[in-house]
């Protein structure tokens, strides 16, 4: 997977990248927090694997997380997401469709975590793109976002992600015939889409948002705000939810001990 080059100190950014103040100070802390361990889940030195990502054990602090927690949309009518929106747990991905870790995350780990937990109701998975491998990311970004406008994201999240996609580019005929793979049925409209300035800002947001809370690498995760950096193994995911979810219940018995 390549590496990103971080920009220059003297670089540029819009003034929310420059200086995140989504909740003020402690999500700043936040920040260093996941910004450290996503950096360490694509660190040059790691295995090849990505399975050695570093993962937080104690978290942040209940202030923080909480905050972190109310970066979940639970909008109904976001295309890019998937599960009950009152479900008690929701795992945020920011991603980037060239990323190797990302695309294990989505064939090896994703559709067990879909079908024990999203099928359930006791998750909900929200999709942020975060493209950081130059305009080729972008272009993939911009086009998943144009198939969610008719409903076809994860049918095109699933293509693009499929062994062998990436190694294709994401060159403008790739991400039509990606569309078309995906079942998308006005592929003018889609292309139309993909070039929008919507799209475009729909993408900055997103990437503003990852940088905002200290993500450097992809993929990289927040369950109910607890962070989580690297393609994992799915006993890491599984027990992340699980914990989430125990701990919504017992929040819910109004802090008696989950039954």
């Amino acid at each position: 997977m390549p590496t990103p080059t971080r920009p220059s100190p003297s670089a540029k950014r819009p003034s929310s990248v420059r200086k995140p103040v989504f909740f003020g100070l402690v999500v700043v802390l936040a920040a260093g927090l996941l910004g450290f361990v996503s950096y360490r889940a694509t660190a040059p030195e790691e295995p090849a694997s990505g399975t050695t990502a570093a993962v937080t054990t104690a978290g942040p602090d209940p202030d923080v997380r909480r905050q972190l927690s109310e970066l979940a949309r639970r909008d109904a009518g976001d295309k890019l997401a998937q599960g009950r929106t009152d479900a008690p747990v929701v795992l945020i991905e920011y991603a980037d469709f060239q990323c190797g870790y990302c695309g294990k995350f989505a064939r090896d780990i994703e559709p067990e975590l879909i079908e024990r937990y999203v099928a359930d109701g006791t998750l909900r998975i929200e999709w942020r793109n975060f493209p950081i491998f130059g305009e080729t990311s972008e272009a993939a970004a911009r086009a998943s976002w144009a198939a969610g406008r008719q409903n076809r994201f994860w049918a095109f999240h699933r293509a693009a992600f499929a062994e062998g996609a990436k190694e294709k580019g994401f060159g403008r005929d790739h991400l039509r015939d990606l569309a078309r793979q995906a079942g998308v049925k006005d592929l003018d409209r889609f292309a139309r889409d993909t070039d929008s300035a919507a799209a475009t800002e729909a993408v900055r947001a997103d990437r503003e948002q990852a940088y905002g809370i200290g993500a450097t690498s992809t993929p990289s995760f927040l369950i109910n705000g607890h962070p989580v950096a690297g393609a994992q193994p799915t006993a890491v995911f599984t027990q992340a939810i699980e914990a989430a979810a125990a701990e919504e219940a017992n929040v819910g018995s109004a802090g008696e001990p989950a039954k």
